[in-house]
């Protein structure tokens, strides 16, 4: 199958595996913080890929552990964290819906730092993107209350890990195997992932019982298929496309996160589905022809 065909297979399933993972994320806040989640995420998904992938280890070379240093923690150890924090405060939808800034972050951040330059017409676009975020926020907080939107922020700050992630991916990484480069990066988040769950009070703490099973089993799938699969099937994906291409699945996750949000209970008004849109009208207008 030519990678035109291919690209657009990997961007449907990347789109139903992601965003599924937030409801994932939030069920397993039930009985875990926020740090657990987002370490055991990880540490899942490394021992899940060392399983299948540790031979092609040996095909990095010296020149390759920068960058892969860079994406492991620009594009996986922050922005585990960072949505695990969110959700936790935020509803599950709002969160996807702010990862869909992750087209705009790219384009800004290949302008400034990789000299892309900018029409006028993908500028109105990144305006038209952060104005439906700005309503997205503020509306957020004054119908939850309770939530504290302040939150908001560190979906907006993993999508900007992730625009570095994926340039840094095409522009320095080409050359190596999808899965090859995905094991690499957790290999290099193992010791740091696991001194931050030490330190969480995790080994002290928690118990395994009919409650918190599930959270196990919740942060289990999430790992496996959310991380590990979906990892591995981007890296591929930036490889056969361009970059603003590959971050464009975010037009796509919010659709499926806010439907299970919505089967979960979470309030979405109008106005926060007409920023949603805005947002995605953002992105659009900043990657078309």
């Amino acid at each position: 199958m030519i990678n035109a065909q291919l690209r657009w297979i990997y961007l449907l399933i990347l789109a139903l595996i992601w965003g599924s993972s937030f409801i994932l994320m939030k069920k397993a806040l039930i009985s875990l913080t926020p740090v657990q989640v987002g370490a055991l995420r990880i540490l899942i998904t490394a021992f899940a890929l060392l399983l299948v992938g540790f031979k092609g280890i040996i095909n990095i070379k010296k020149r390759h552990w920068y960058y892969i240093s860079m994406t492991a923690f620009l594009g996986t150890f922050f922005p585990a964290f960072l949505f695990a924090f969110a959700i936790n405060d935020i509803d599950s939808s709002i969160a996807s819906i702010l990862n869909s800034l992750t087209p705009l972050n790219t384009l800004i951040i290949g302008a400034s730092i990789y000299g892309f330059t900018f029409k006028k017409y993908q500028l109105l676009g990144i305006l038209i993107g952060f104005i439906g975020t700005a309503i997205l926020i503020l509306k957020g907080a004054s119908i939850n209350p309770d939530q504290n939107y302040w939150y908001a922020l560190f979906p907006i700050i993993a999508s900007i890990g992730y625009a570095f992630n994926v340039n840094i991916l095409k522009k320095h990484l080409y050359d190596l195997n999808a899965l090859t480069v995905t094991v690499g990066n957790f290999v290099i988040l193992i010791i740091p992932t696991f001194i931050v769950l030490l330190f969480s009070g995790f080994f002290q703490s928690f118990e395994y019982t009919k409650e918190t099973y599930p959270s196990l089993i919740y942060i289990t799938i999430l790992a496996v298929f959310g991380t590990a699969f979906a990892k591995t099937l981007f890296n591929r994906l930036v490889q056969i496309s361009s970059p603003i291409f590959s971050s464009s699945v975010t037009y796509l996750i919010p659709i499926v996160a806010v439907f299970w949000g919505v089967l979960d209970g979470e309030k979405l008004t109008f106005l926060q589905l007409l920023a949603g849109l805005l947002i995605l009208l953002g992105v659009y207008q900043t990657n078309r022809k």
